[in-house]
């Protein structure tokens, strides 16, 4: 693994339940270099979350913690600093953009007094120069006539709107890192093309680092240059997108791709879907969890598959019946 602005070794994130522990994220490795985009794609409950909430520790408490790994950034390893250097890394070094704008705004406050309140945490600024700051940048997210917005309170917001307050408020701090968790979930397709156009935007004016967590692998092969897949809390294949996207090696990305709607075939016809569905979390099997999904009774059911890089930098988790090499 090449050394990048975010290294992630081995990572383990466990939650603990009622029957005991069950890993969420198991044996995740992956780097984000630094002014790249890096795509973290797979099905809903699938892990992506978790990872990235892990990177940050916001995981939910007492409940989700990391048992096992390494979370570097810029070669600090984040599971062993202090709160107090971790908090400054939040929203300072890492910002995140959050998946439904309108649980992660507080809906008492304005918005103006939000992003005044991230402003002054990491910047040693006066009230008057943050909102100033924070004015600044709801116009370079695209709000219309900021100075009155500020004001507003996020119920008086429309969804993209909201989501634009979520970018400015991840970014006023200018990060290296930020963590876009599904950003344009239950906007209208008019205003994802925008979302994205702007943090694509923001990436090249401040020469910020992306990991994008979605489940679009449309959005992916446009805005990212490297591609993480993961299935069942772990890695399946990895690599650039122009590789695994035109050869793409594990079942599970040539099912994810194959479900892609095609408009090249005349008739109407029915959307490819892969077969079952994900196991439950306390029911994962240490061996290749999708052979688990296709009912597959191989000795990789038990053992865990190896990974092993087919091409410069393209990996795969070989499992031999997912992964003909």
């Amino acid at each position: 693994m090449s050394k990048g602005l975010l290294e992630i070794h081995d990572l383990v994130t466990s939650f603990k339940t009622d029957s005991g522990w069950v890993r969420a994220v198991d044996k995740v490795s992956f780097s984000v270099d630094a002014g790249k985009s890096v795509g973290l794609v797979g099905e809903s409950g699938c892990g992506k979350t978790v990872t990235a909430m892990s990177i940050v520790d916001l995981l939910p408490k007492p409940s989700g913690h990391v048992l096992e790994g390494e979370i570097l950034l810029k070669g600090e390893d984040l599971r062993t600093v202090s709160d107090s250097r971790l908090r400054k890394v939040r929203g300072g070094e890492v910002g995140v953009i959050f998946q439904e704008p309108m649980t992660a705004l507080n809906p008492v406050h304005r918005i103006g007094k939000q992003l005044v309140e991230v402003i002054r945490l990491h910047k040693r600024i006066g009230a008057r120069k943050a909102l100033q700051v924070a004015i600044e940048w709801l116009e370079k997210v695209g709000i219309p006539d900021p100075a009155s917005r500020v004001m507003a309170y996020p119920h008086q917001l429309s969804g993209g709107m909201r989501q634009r307050v979520m970018i400015a408020m991840a970014l006023c701090c200018e990060p290296e890192l930020v963590i876009a968790d599904e950003p344009t979930t239950a906007l209208d397709v008019t205003v994802q093309a925008q979302i994205l156009e702007l943090l694509e935007q923001m990436r090249r004016d401040l020469g910020m680092s992306v990991l994008l967590i979605t489940h679009d692998l449309g959005v992916i092969a446009e805005q990212c240059e490297e591609v993480v897949v993961m299935y069942a809390g772990r890695v399946v294949e990895k690599g650039a997108v122009e590789d695994v996207f035109k050869n793409p090696a594990h079942a599970y990305t040539k099912g994810l791709l194959n479900s892609i709607p095609r408009l090249e075939n005349e008739r109407k016809s029915e959307l490819n879907t892969i077969p079952g569905q994900v196991a439950s979390i306390a029911d994962f099997v240490s061996g290749c969890r999708f052979c688990q999904r296709m009912g597959r009774r191989s000795t990789m059911i038990h053992r865990r598959p190896p990974y092993v890089e087919i091409a410069d930098g393209h990996w795969v988790e070989a499992c031999r019946e997912c992964y003909e090499g």
